[in-house]
């Protein structure tokens, strides 16, 4: 028997204005607002109404045999409830069906595992008691941001008493193994890792719509037989892709939304398949082995590595000087909570990874999501709102001094 896990990442960031130095910023007003409740009820929309009906529907219409997982950032669930909250009850919808297993990410879709555990672990169980009010169950599987991860955050992960946690399957670190079998991360004792498999994750989220690829156009009973086809030893696969590749990446006109409505049963035809989640996956198979990860890999780009995020210098110093807050602002944070939540919203990785400078495929992708003219137009408005938050902190660690001093 093989296992089909289908996860889809729901994600949409804070997105900060364009500013310069000079502006003035009034109230922490640093985000832009308008833009970011157009773009959410857009993919709104375009993605998350119509295609959880299409999922809805095919749990119905196999009887519950159809599963598949979702992580939605904590981020895009406020914004959804703020401005599109007939689609966050479609989302509920499905975790009321007993077939979607809801999972566990930072709050803020940030890099704190990278360079903060204490802000890791905060974040993390920010997003675990959310997600155990909104969707009914305590979530025991857990993606990190952009699929990050390695060995330590792999144990960090562990010691908060996640069971399954989901990675991607590359070369580099795979070498001649399989992605298709569970693995132990090292030094890790009992979670389990389940991998990407990449190229067929692909050729939904990236392939079906490109005209000059050769298996274009891809339809649902070519793809199950792809499936169907697949040699030993996989006993599992993991389809893992953005949500918003239907109806948003990849438009309604391009075929997605029939291609996924007719997959499921195509892919049950063959006895032999079934889908299942991720926890149901980690239950039923067991490791066959350690996986050493000594170097941070994530799903971004060629390299699958951090340089989507931390590639040049200006990311870097943004990053840097971003996580150089945070002592100062814990000083203030329980009398000035607002200032503790605009910084949190800095922490989304979409900030740095705007600011990317790479050339090729990898340059389109970034420049396809990003709402500056340039990189170095990103860094600058990223820079303005972290300086200017920078001085609103020390303004309110001075006002806690002076007070202390004058009792």
């Amino acid at each position: 028997m093989i296992d089909i896990v289908f996860y889809f990442q729901v994600h949409q960031p804070y997105r900060i204005s364009k500013w310069k130095p000079g502006d003035r910023i009034h109230k922490l007003a640093y985000f832009d607002d308008p833009l970011n409740k157009l773009v959410l009820q857009r993919v709104a929309e375009r993605c998350y109404l119509p295609m959880n009906r299409v999922l809805l529907d095919a749990i119905d219409r196999t009887d519950g045999q159809f599963r598949c997982a979702f992580s939605l950032s904590g981020t895009v669930i406020k914004q959804l409830r703020d401005w599109a909250p007939a689609a966050l009850d479609s989302f509920v919808e499905l975790a009321e069906s007993d077939c979607v297993e809801f999972l566990c990410e930072t709050s803020q879709h940030s890099l704190a595992a990278l360079e903060h555990p204490d802000e890791f672990r905060a974040q993390v169980e920010l997003q675990r008691a959310t997600v155990q009010d909104l969707f009914g169950s305590k979530p025991t599987t857990f993606r990190n941001t952009e699929l990050i991860l390695d060995n330590r955050i792999c144990g960090l992960v562990e010691s908060m008493g996640f069971s399954t946690m989901l990675g991607e399957g590359f070369e580099r670190v795979l070498g001649w193994r399989s992605p298709q079998v569970p693995y132990t991360p090292k030094g890790c004792k009992a979670l389990k890792l389940l991998l990407r498999s990449y190229s067929l994750s692909d050729d939904i989220a990236f392939r079906f719509s490109n005209s000059k690829w050769p298996q274009y156009p891809l339809f649902a009973d070519t793809f199950a037989s792809w499936l169907h086809g697949l040699p030993p030893p996989a006993q599992f696969v993991g389809l893992f892709m953005d949500y918003e590749t239907f109806g948003e990446h990849q438009g309604a006109q391009t075929g997605i939304f029939d291609f996924m409505r007719r997959l499921p049963d195509e892919v049950l035809t063959n006895p032999g398949f079934r889908f299942r989640t991720p926890a149901q996956v980690a239950a039923e198979l067991p490791s066959v082995g350690d996986l050493d990860i000594a170097q941070p890999l994530s799903w971004a780009d060629v390299e699958r590595n951090l340089s989507a995020w931390l590639g040049n210098p200006m990311q870097t110093q943004a990053h840097r000087e971003l996580y150089a807050m945070r002592p100062m602002l814990m000083e203030v944070a329980e009398r000035r909570p607002d200032l503790l939540e605009a910084w949190r919203r800095m922490t989304t990785s979409d900030h740095v990874y705007y600011v990317a400078t790479k050339g090729h495929s990898d340059a389109e992708v970034h420049d396809y999501f990003s709402p500056h003219d340039s990189p170095h137009a990103a860094f600058v408005s990223l820079m303005t709102a972290v300086d200017d938050l920078r001085l609103q902190v020390q303004r309110a660690r001075g006002d806690v001094r002076s007070t202390e001093l004058g009792r």
